[in-house]
Parts: structure tokens; sequence; C-alpha cells
């Protein structure tokens, strides 16, 4: 039920223009207007914001709220409303434009912004690239008339100087493909020179040469970037230690994640060892990072050589499809990073070959820091995790919890809920679909094709039967469910 104040804030942004306005009303009209899709209202409310910051996570990120709908267009109304106010400061000197700092970073994690696709967040991107480019031009332009008119006027270098002080800065998390490369490669060569700077605080590079993430990284403010995805490529460890010596210049960079394909262990010659040796050397001189993911990189048998060389120990560690080995999980269990890590994803680890017992030691060692545990994937019966379940039983401060696609019956599923109704923390776990609920022969069981074998009215009554074990429970702030789009929140804001 929508509060007193979100009712009033609705009738409003239904009118315009709007009336004038206390500025304490600005936020609320902001978050009715954006998630109520009022282009024309986001517009109004940005030309005469009141504050000299605007924050996106700050302002959608209200828990009531989610349930409403947004896109793209509302971000693109905001934008347009910004350079609209930036091209009239610019002519009518003198106008009072309060904004300064535009905050979009975290979209994808606003609740109220969850239908925002991957596409959507790209096409922002491109938006903003453009947005800039189009203010850049316009003073461009607009210099050029004043140097024309003002040839002989000494007071011209203070105009000029006066100018410099104005526009606004755009907080972002940049997604880049070899398509939209061009434009935002272009836009961050203005740089500090334009009214509408662009400053990343995450950058996903997906599918590009490692020239252009180079040419990137060195336009980017190295003051803010934070976190670096470099996913879908194919250049391998040796691209890597290319574009590692350009993040050393980071001092924010806390998080890392990199999909290393192309890389056989199975067969190092001398110059693919030197390059591992390289990477981990590299990676020991970032000199703030907390969190590393190398998904999908086959790396049987040479954890402890990529994560040697750190200095500090990471607060989160993924490494799903790794093909880990015996001696990786005891390497993992003996380092510095066991006590420390907060976040924990062995998806794709195959308990059955002989790794339950490392893992249960490793979770052991991680029992008194660990927020968010990832077993997906990991071929775990019934009788595995009834091994395992004292070992997470100890993890105290267990928040998340993914055990998605393990062949576990609903009679261990109802009993993993029971038992772990004792985690005060625990706020989500996602459950595989029980084995109960398929329709194939035990015999002609295969884990990648169970989904398209269930038959519905069986798995409706198993949810049915663990949604009222969780009434009974009380615990009406733990959900359960099987659905594998729930995500844990971001490791930055765990």
């Amino acid at each position: 039920m929508d509060s007193l104040a979100l009712l009033c804030a609705r009738r409003v942004v239904a009118q315009r223009p709007l009336p004038a306005l206390p500025a304490h009303l600005y936020p609320v009209l902001f978050q009715v207007a954006f998630l109520d899709g009022r282009l024309g209202v986001l517009q109004d409310l940005v030309a005469t914001w009141p504050f000299p910051e605007l924050r996106f996570q700050r302002l959608l990120g209200c828990p009531e709220m989610h349930h409403y709908d947004t896109g793209i267009k509302c971000v693109q109304a905001v934008i347009q409303g910004v350079v609209a106010q930036l091209r009239r400061e610019l002519e009518e000197p003198g106008c009072d434009f309060s904004l300064r700092v535009l905050d979009m970073t975290r979209l994808r994690h606003c609740e109220s912004c969850h239908i925002l696709t991957a596409m959507d967040l790209w096409s922002s991107s491109e938006d903003l690239a453009k947005a800039c480019t189009e203010v850049f031009k316009h003073q461009q332009e607009f210099q050029r008339r004043r140097s024309k008119h003002h040839e002989a006027c000494t007071g011209d270098d203070t105009a000029t100087a006066a100018l410099q002080c104005l526009g606004v800065d755009i907080y972002t998390d940049l997604r880049v493909t070899t398509w939209s490369f061009g434009i935002l490669r272009d836009t961050l060569q203005t740089g500090a020179a334009g009214l509408l700077r662009l400053k990343c605080r995450e950058l996903y590079a997906y599918c590009m040469s490692v020239s252009d993430i180079v040419t990137l990284l060195e336009y980017l403010d190295p003051s803010c970037l934070r976190r670096v995805e470099l996913c879908w490529n194919d250049f391998g460890l040796t691209g890597l230690s290319m574009i590692l010596p350009h993040l050393l210049c980071l001092p924010e960079l806390r998080s890392l994640k990199f999909q290393c394909r192309n890389v056989d262990v199975w067969h190092l010659t001398p110059e693919s060892a030197m390059t591992i040796r390289c990477v981990a050397w590299q990676l020991g001189m970032l000199p703030s990072l907390q969190e590393l993911n190398l998904e999908f990189s086959w790396l049987s048998g040479n954890l402890h050589q990529i994560l040697c060389d750190l200095q500090a120990p990471l607060e989160s560690l993924e490494l799903p499809f790794c093909g880990l080995l015996p001696v990786d999980l005891t390497f993992l269990s003996q380092s510095i990073h066991a006590l420390a890590l907060k976040r924990l994803d062995l998806r794709g680890l195959n308990v059955s070959q002989g790794l339950l017992d490392l893992l249960q030691l490793l979770l052991e060692k991680t029992s008194t820091s660990l927020l968010h545990l990832d077993l997906a994937h990991c071929c775990m019966g019934d009788s595995d995790l009834a091994v395992l379940l004292p070992t997470l039983l100890r993890c105290s401060r267990l928040r998340f919890l993914r055990l998605y696609r393990n062949p576990l019956s609903k009679a261990a599923i109802k009993d993993l809920l029971q038992k772990t109704l004792e985690l005060p923390d625990l706020q989500l776990v996602v459950y595989p679909t029980p084995l109960d609920c398929h329709t194939l022969d035990p015999s002609e069981f295969d884990l990648d094709f169970f989904d398209e074998h269930v038959d519905e009215e069986l798995l409706s009554a198993a949810r049915a039967e663990i949604s009222q074990l969780l009434v009974n429970s009380g615990r009406t702030d733990l959900v359960w469910t099987d659905d594998p789009k729930h995500k844990a929140l971001d490791y930055l804001f765990l």
C-alpha cells in the first residue's frame, strides 16, 4: 500500500507545469515521476533541482517502491533535462542551476529499476556519451561566437575561466561493446574540457580487443574507477597481462572480473607458465583489490600460482566452472583469504569427485566471515548435503545460499530449511527443483536437461509445502525460491 506522501506526490506530478515547490518535496516527486514514467515532469524537476547532487540509488532504492515499473526512457529524460539546462546556462548568464553531480551508478541494483535489462543499460551508456558530445559541440560553438564578439575584450579570459566552473559531473557505470566503443572513446577524449563530464565507477567491457580496452582505461578518470569486468573475450592470460599494467594506477579499484578462456593448463609451455607468473605478480600489485572473479577460467591445479602474490586477503572470490582440483581447495583453505572471505562462488565444483571433505574444510575456515555462498551445479546429492550441513550451520553470518541445479530430493530440501532456520541473518535461499518432481526414469536422469522434464503439478505442490514450512516457522524475513534469477546483493554492498 502506498504511503500518504506517495499518494500526494502522485497528484502533484499529474499536473504540468508544476507549481512552485519547497526543496524538501523534490526527492519524493522525483521518485514518483520516475516510477510513473512522467518524462516531462522529470525534465522540469531536473531543471529546477534545488540541490547540488542527484543520486539515483539514494532516491530509487526505497523498498516500498520496488513493485513499480520503470524503463530506460526515464533515464533518457533525466539526461535530456540536464543537457537542456546546461545549454540554457551557457546562453543565459546568471541562470541559476544548482545541480553539479548526477550519480547514475548502480542502476541495475535499484530495487525500483529491476526491469532495466542489459540492453537498456548498454543504451544508457551510449545515451550519456551522445549527450556529452552534444553539450561539448554546443559549448565549442558558443565559445566561437563569444570569441568573435569579444576579440578585443580583455575580460574574455575571465568569462572563459567562469565557464570552466560550470558543468555537471555524471558518475555512471559504463557498459561497452565493440559497437559502442567509438562514441565512448571520443566522448572520454574531451575529458574535463566539457561541461558534461563522465566519471566511470564501474566498467563492463564485452567482446573487446586488448587495445580498445587499454584505450578506454587511459581516458577514464583513475580516481573514480572501482570495478572492471572483462567478459566474453578470447585473449586469455596473455591479454590480461597486457591490460593489468593499466589497472595499477587505479587507487580505488576493488573488483576485477576476467573470463580467461583459451588457457591450457594441462600442457603448459615455458611461455605460458611465465605468463601465469606475470599475471600473478601484477595482481599482487593492485593496491586495493578485494574481489576477484575468474569465471570459466580453466585453472585446474593452478589457483596457487594465480593468487600467491596477493598481499592482502580477498573478501570475495568467484571461481565458477574453473575445473578446480583437490590441490586448489587445499591451497584456498590454507591461504590468507579463507578467514576473510565474505563471498564465495564455487559453482560447477563437482563434489562427487572426492572434493566434499575439502569443501567442508574450506567452509569451516570461512565460517566466521562468510555472507554469500554459491554451490549451484555441484552434483550434490542428499548424502553429500547431509555431510555438509553441520558445517553450513556453523556459518552463523550467512545471508545467501544458492544450491540451484543439484540433485536433491524434496525431503532433503525441507530438512535443510528446518535446520537453517537457526541462522539468524539468512535472507535468501535458491534451492533446486526437487528430484521428486521430474518425469524421467532415474536411469535416464541428466541434470543438464532436468528443467525440460518437470511435472508442474508436483513442483507446485513441493513449492506449497516449502512455503508452508516457512509460514509455520514465523520467518517472514526469509525467502526460499527455486527461481535462479534471484541474486544476492553485490559484494560492494554486502
